[in-house]
């Protein structure tokens, strides 16, 4: 008589088990939350990499197989006295975006870089770090240059406060920018590059690869800001630019982006340029006759001394007359900062998926001197 109560105790104890196991098997996944078990997950059999096994592997901190990733870079110009806000930049590229994908950094500097400087950013990239030194030919003056004159003109843009008015590295920073970086042999091997520069900042995470986006969607050139340039650094870079496009009409693209460079169809230039300090681009589009053609006329005008044109308006120059409107690309998404401007991501809902930390208010897109790009 003793063992009944215990023998109906068990009986209750396993219907109960059992009840548990068939009702849970049973109850439906939410569809949230399904959705982030089989974040990966993709209705084709194929084997084939997308955007949603990216964002996977970003938020498990999951390495991109090698064969997955893009024949990229990033590249850097720098000095060895740029290191510490250069190991900031490299930081905050790694933490948002290379942590997980691993992509090769090539840094490119007009005297060899120093042992320091190697071992420290080596050990932050997550990928191959490729040292170069900058040919002395790509780094000097042209022979068709007038150095005194080009002497006299840094003395009187300083005098009038002009920025880097007086500065002759900058002069040949600007001009390696618009027409050598890309031919340097430690690029040849790439086909896309993103341009780092020290102490930048970004400020949401990147689950999805820019440089595939590119590659799939045929993108030659993209930007997070836009603005006004300086009118009295490029006073005739536009009438050299006419000069271009009156002997090369071949390679202006049908659907060009005139409208974002000129208010009057071309006759002038309105100074709308994109940042050049961030870009994601097509080094083989940088070394296309088109692109060389332009960097060549542009060369010889003597505009990169005597004047003080810089890469940035060369650039966006170039891709809004030689590429079609849709191979150039705005990416919202990407965070960004680069003393004094901020880029900062317009939806809410985007800046909290992307975990971004900028302030809405700062962002550059809707101040009176930002150029809007459509």
């Amino acid at each position: 008589m003793a063992l009944g109560p215990v023998r109906y105790l068990l009986f209750a104890v396993t219907g109960l088990a059992l009840f548990f196991l068939i009702s849970r098997s049973a109850i439906p996944i939410p569809e949230q939350i399904g959705s982030k078990l089989n974040y990966g997950s993709s209705s084709s059999s194929s084997s084939s990499y997308s955007q949603s096994d990216a964002a996977a592997a970003y938020s498990s901190n999951k390495v991109i197989p090698a064969a997955d990733r893009m024949n990229a870079t990033f590249v850097t110009l720098a000095r060895n006295s740029d290191l510490w806000e250069m190991v900031k930049s490299i930081r905050t590229v790694e933490d948002r975006f290379n942590r997980n994908y691993h992509y090769d950094w090539v840094f490119l500097n007009d005297k060899p870089f120093d042992d320091e400087f190697i071992k420290i950013t080596s050990a932050l990239v997550s990928g191959e770090t490729h040292y170069g030194v900058i040919p002395k030919e790509h780094w000097s003056y042209p022979e068709w240059i007038d150095q005194e004159k080009a002497k006299k003109v840094r003395q009187e843009m300083g005098e009038k406060k002009i920025i880097y008015g007086d500065s002759e590295s900058y002069r040949h920073m600007c001009r390696y920018e618009s027409g050598f970086f890309f031919r340097h042999p430690l690029m040849l091997n790439f086909e896309y590059y993103w341009r780092v520069e020290p102490s930048i900042e970004l400020y949401c995470d990147v689950p999805l690869d820019p440089f595939r986006f590119m590659k799939e969607n045929n993108k030659k050139y993209s930007f997070t800001l836009s603005l006004y340039e300086y009118y009295d650094t490029i006073p005739t870079l536009w009438d050299t630019t006419q000069k271009f496009v009156g002997e090369h009409p071949e390679h202006i693209a049908s659907d060009n982006s005139m409208g974002f460079l000129s208010d009057d169809g071309g006759k002038t230039y309105n100074k709308c340029h994109f940042w050049s300090n961030f870009e994601v681009g097509s080094l083989e589009w940088l070394r296309s006759k088109a692109y060389i053609d332009y960097f060549e006329t542009l060369d010889h005008a003597g505009g990169f001394f005597y004047e003080r044109w810089g890469d940035a308006p060369v650039h966006s120059i170039a891709a809004g007359l030689l590429l079609d409107k849709d191979q150039i690309h705005f990416f919202d998404e990407i965070g960004y900062y680069h003393v004094p401007f901020t880029h900062c991501p317009t939806e809410e809902k985007k800046r909290l998926d992307l975990r971004c930390s900028c302030n809405p208010s700062e962002n550059f897109d809707w101040k009176g001197y930002s150029c809007k790009f459509d």
